[in-house]
């Protein structure tokens, strides 16, 4: 795996259904080094030790050119600091570490869709149907701060010791048919590295 683009965003006012929206999901990309904080990417204003860090596989773009029916689909659309070759959601699990550039990250938990992103890539449908292909790309918490640019490695430093990849837990939460997700979210609630946006979501589904 490695970087194909290192995209940031300053938080902009949209309008949306008559409404003024602040959101940073207009991600562009950067020729420069960034700079990995606890909370976020400098020059970036999406925030949170658990979600510090988004990234995105560039294998995806294929599929949501298609998808979409938009050819000009460009790297950062899905509001990814990081546009990664390779990252493949199946194979990257809760608790792993990850080292991008110099920062060493840990995986916190998959992405949930908001109306932000039907509004950046200006389709009524793209949040049923990010829901739908649950591959998510992943956030990440800092461990160690860093610098990282286009072109850096990106290695895994730690593999957790369970089956709870990124992916089987989207699917899990979202999908109806998914087996025994029950005892995949209970698995999951017993994970420390997992997001307490996600322990909360995963409570409130089980109705414990």
């Amino acid at each position: 795996m490695h970087i194909i683009s290192t995209n940031i965003s300053k938080i902009k006012t949209v309008e949306h259904n008559g409404k003024a929206i602040k959101t940073g999901i207009f991600k562009k990309p950067t020729n420069e080094p960034v700079v990995i904080e606890k909370l976020n990417i400098i020059g970036d204003e999406q925030a949170g030790v658990d979600k510090a860090v988004y990234a995105f596989s560039h294998n995806h773009y294929d599929y949501w050119k298609r998808t979409l029916k938009n050819d000009d689909l460009a790297v950062g659309a899905f509001g990814e600091n990081f546009t990664i070759s390779e990252l493949d959601e199946q194979n990257i699990h809760i608790g792993d570490r990850i080292r991008i550039g110099t920062a060493l990250l840990e995986v916190s938990q998959p992405r949930v869709p908001c109306f932000k992103l039907a509004i950046a890539l200006n389709n009524k449908q793209s949040l049923k149907l990010f829901t739908q292909y649950y591959h998510t790309g992943v956030y990440f918490r800092v461990l160690e701060q860093g610098v990282a640019k286009t072109g850096d490695a990106v290695t895994f430093e730690h593999k957790a010791e369970h089956n709870i990849s990124v992916k089987t837990l989207f699917q899990a939460f979202f999908d109806k048919h998914y087996p025994d997700y029950e005892n995949v979210l209970l698995a999951a609630l017993e994970l420390p590295e997992l997001a307490l946006e996600w322990q909360t979501k995963i409570k409130k589904k089980l109705g414990s």
